[in-house]
């Protein structure tokens, strides 16, 4: 019997890739919203989604004959992964894929680049210029260098942002419970959470979501932080408490925040979520669409890798039957 493979977000989808997965079945390449994922996933023994869609509970049941979830991420908060394992389908992913991520630069470079655009006020001077103005002096900006910056989380991206920060002659504490100083290069100095918070400039967030890590970046976090420091966050939005974030911007604790992620991330939009209302009156408060990782050059990398990997998988299954 044919394998059929469903390529549920297609859109620019690496040529390699496709003829990668067209070697071990059919393939249906689309880009399905929830309604049409929910009728298409019951004719398929493995599905490749990215982040558009939820796959809960309602998505499993509704893959009758699914055997394989493919997602070219490291995160995996969009998949229901105890209702897969109860119902036996095998999610293979980015995650700890440690050896070939070290390759993947993307969501390092967004950091950088929301950065910049938080203590240069880029968005708004770019608007600023679009509506027929040319005022410098309105958006005197500040420099990273000479900034203390704090990255919370020292793993892979972490790493990665730090020798790129490193360029810009700033000083760099990490915090991470799994590392020691000997394990860091030299520019980079060790620091617990609390050290880290008092007297970091920048704090930027690189910390796996896991049920241990919800939330973890709440009131407490913020209240630590120096006053009129910024605030990034490139990894996962149910890392930190939105709530204490916002009452840290509007109470002028904090001066700023860049994010490229929130909590329950919806593809149909999120205009009614609090920190989206916020950032349309108030530009110290930067936020975009996930797109740390989308690059066409990390988007080509990571397809082919994971095409790979899923086509191995299902050549030593049963779907392969």
């Amino acid at each position: 019997m044919t394998t059929r493979i469903l390529v549920s977000e297609s859109s620019r989808f690496s040529p390699a890739a496709a003829a990668q997965l067209q070697t071990i079945g059919e393939v249906t390449f689309a880009d399905l919203d929830r309604a049409e994922l929910l009728s298409a996933i019951e004719h398929v023994d493995a599905v490749w989604v990215r982040l558009r869609n939820q796959i809960d509970q309602e998505v499993l049941e509704a893959g009758r004959h699914l055997q394989v979830i493919a997602s070219p991420t490291t995160g995996l908060n969009h998949i229901d992964l105890e209702t897969a394992d109860r119902r036996g389908v095998r999610v293979i992913s980015l995650r700890g894929e440690v050896d070939f991520l070290r390759e993947i630069r993307a969501t390092a470079e967004h950091t950088i680049g929301l950065i910049l655009s938080l203590l240069r006020r880029l968005p708004a001077a770019t608007q600023h210029v679009t509506a027929g103005h040319w005022d410098r002096d309105l958006f005197c900006g500040r420099e990273i260098h000479g900034k203390t910056i704090g990255i919370v989380g020292f793993g892979r991206l972490g790493r990665l942002v730090a020798k790129y920060l490193h360029a810009f002659d700033t000083r760099i504490l990490a915090a991470d419970p799994r590392i020691h100083q000997n394990d860091v290069p030299d520019y980079v100095e060790i620091s617990s959470l609390n050290s880290l918070l008092k007297q970091s400039d920048i704090v930027t967030l690189h910390v796996n979501l896991c049920p241990s890590t919800a939330s973890f970046f709440g009131r407490e976090q913020f209240e630590q932080m120096r006053a009129g420091a910024w605030f990034v966050n490139t990894a996962r939005g149910e890392l930190v408490d939105e709530t204490a974030m916002l009452d840290a911007m509007q109470s002028g604790k904090i001066a700023g925040a860049a994010v490229d992620v929130l909590c329950d991330e919806r593809a149909g939009g999120m205009s009614d979520h609090p920190l989206v209302a916020y950032a349309r009156q108030n530009p110290q408060l930067l936020i975009t669409p996930h797109i740390g990782g989308c690059t066409t050059e990390s988007m080509a990398k990571t397809e082919m890798f994971l095409a790979e990997k899923l086509c191995a998988v299902l050549q030593e299954s049963s779907v392969t039957r």
